[in-house]
C-alpha cells in the first residue's frame, strides 16, 4: 500500500469514516505497513503497547499461552477491524499476545498521532468508545455462553451467526478447527464429537473448513434440546 491506498483504505473503516480529510491524511501518512507469514507474532504479552493495529487484509488471533503451553484464543481479528485501542490508552503492556493465523496486511498507528486526531475530533473519540463498548460487550456475551451454555449450543449459535447475514447455506471457517474450538473455550475434541453429533442429528456436512448446514431449522431445535 502506498500513502494514497492507505488514506482511502482508512476511509472506508467505520472507525474513521467521519474523520477530517486533512485529519485522515496525518493517520495515513503515519500509519506503518506490517506484513506478517502465517505463524509470526506480532507481539508478546507484557511487550509495551505503544499505539493501535488495523488489519488490512488477512487475520489475527489474540491469545493468552499459559505456562504449561496451552492457549487459550481471545478474539479473530478480522479484515477492517482494528485491535490494541484499550491497551493504548491505559499504557499498559499487552495483556495478550498477538499472530497472524494466515498471511496478513495491518497499519500500525502510533499512539501519538491518534491522540492528536482524537483532540482534533470528538466524532472520532465517540466512534473509538462505541467500538470499545461493542467489543466489551462481545466479550462479556463470551462469558456468559462459557458459564450458561453448553458445548452443543456454543458450536450451534457460532454457525447460525455466521448463516445469519448469509443467503446460502455453508459456513467456511476462518481457522483451523483447533483455534476455533479455543475461541470457543472447548477442546480440540470435544469440538469435534460436537460436530460429529450435529452431522447426524441435524444433517450439517463438515469438509474440510467448509460446513453445509442444509436446514437452519433443525440444526436450531439442536440448540433448544441442548
Amino acid at each position: 500500500m502506498s500513502g494514497p491506498s492507505t488514506h482511502a483504505f482508512l476511509k472506508h473503516i467505520p472507525l474513521f469514516s467521519a474523520c477530517h480529510e486533512d485529519e485522515l491524511a496525518k493517520l495515513a501518512d503515519k500509519a506503518v505497513e506490517q506484513r506478517y507469514e502465517k505463524g509470526q507474532v506480532l507481539f508478546q504479552r507484557g511487550d509495551p503497547c505503544q499505539g493501535m493495529y488495523v488489519v488490512v487484509y488477512g487475520r489475527i488471533k489474540l491469545a493468552i499461552v499459559a505456562r504449561q503451553g496451552t492457549e487459550k484464543v481471545i478474539e479473530i481479528i478480522h479484515p477492517s477491524q482494528s485491535f490494541g485501542e484499550a491497551v493504548m490508552f491505559l499504557e499498559q503492556p499487552y495483556p495478550v499476545m498477538a499472530q497472524a493465523v494466515e498471511d496478513s496486511l495491518v497499519l500500525f498507528i502510533p499512539a501519538d498521532t491518534l491522540f492528536a486526531a482524537l483532540d482534533e475530533d470528538s466524532r472520532l473519540a465517540r466512534r473509538m468508545l462505541a467500538g470499545l463498548s461493542m467489543r466489551l460487550r462481545t466479550l462479556l456475551r463470551d462469558v456468559e455462553a462459557y458459564t450458561l451454555e453448553s458445548a452443543v449450543e456454543r458450536v450451534v449459535g457460532y454457525l447460525l451467526n455466521s448463516l445469519e447475514d448469509s443467503d446460502g447455506n455453508v459456513v467456511s471457517l476462518p481457522v483451523n478447527k483447533q483455534t476455533l474450538a479455543s475461541r470457543l473455550n472447548l477442546t480440540p475434541e470435544t469440538f469435534s464429537r460436537v460436530l460429529q453429533k450435529l452431522s447426524e442429528q441435524a444433517g450439517i456436512v463438515v469438509e474440510g473448513r467448509e460446513i453445509r448446514v442444509p436446514d437452519r431449522n433443525k440444526l436450531s431445535e439442536m440448540r433448544n434440546l441442548a
